[in-house]
């Protein structure tokens, strides 16, 4: 049987631990409620995989917020590489044969783009959804790939462009989504209002 893990990456929304970028533009209050309307897409999104859904906070476990249907986990690392490659681990360990990471950041990512992933892993080892900002929205792998996580520019312009380039460089298959835009400034949430 093949199990799908759908691995979703949040903060508690409190304020100057979320959206620091859109808080030096808006001030800290707006940014988290930015981040509310985020995490609140995110939510609306997943549900059509509730089976498959597992959270995992970068901050502190929530007992009682929006994610209360799925299992809860801390992430744990030192920086977001080797925190996405624990929570892959974590899910291969317990018996996914395909797993898929998305954080709360994007307000275009749709079912169809997590779909379409997991379809695509049938046949490729690595699918990419690629940011506008050169950094990534989802990321999947039918088997752990810990070289994805080791040595990358987190947060920076050439991460998914050094991310492909890896992939290539161990010999494995990958396939790229639709670009989409994470709201990671102010202008990205002007943009999409």
């Amino acid at each position: 049987m093949t199990v799908d893990r759908l691995i979703v990456f949040v903060k508690n929304p409190i304020p100057g631990q979320v959206k620091t970028r859109i808080a030096r533009t808006v001030g800290d209050a707006r940014a988290v409620d930015v981040y509310r309307h985020l995490l609140g897409y995110t939510q609306q999104l997943v549900k059509d995989f509730a089976d498959e859904c597992v959270v995992y906070y970068g901050d502190f476990i929530n007992p009682d917020d929006g994610w209360n249907r799925y299992p809860k986990h801390q992430q744990t690392g030192v920086d977001l590489g080797e925190r996405m490659l624990n929570a892959f681990w974590e899910q291969f360990a317990a018996g996914a044969n395909k797993a898929v990471i998305i954080g709360s950041d994007c307000l275009t990512i749709t079912p169809d783009h997590i779909r379409r992933a997991l379809n695509v892993l049938d046949t490729t080892e690595v699918v990419i959804g690629p940011a506008t900002d050169g950094g990534y929205y989802l990321l999947g792998m039918n088997q752990l790939q810990p070289f994805l996580f080791q040595d990358m520019p987190w947060s920076q312009p050439e991460l998914c462009q050094l991310t492909e380039l890896a992939i290539l460089q161990h010999n494995r298959t990958f396939a790229r989504l639709d670009e989409l835009t994470d709201i990671d400034e102010w202008a990205d949430y002007e943009r999409y209002l």
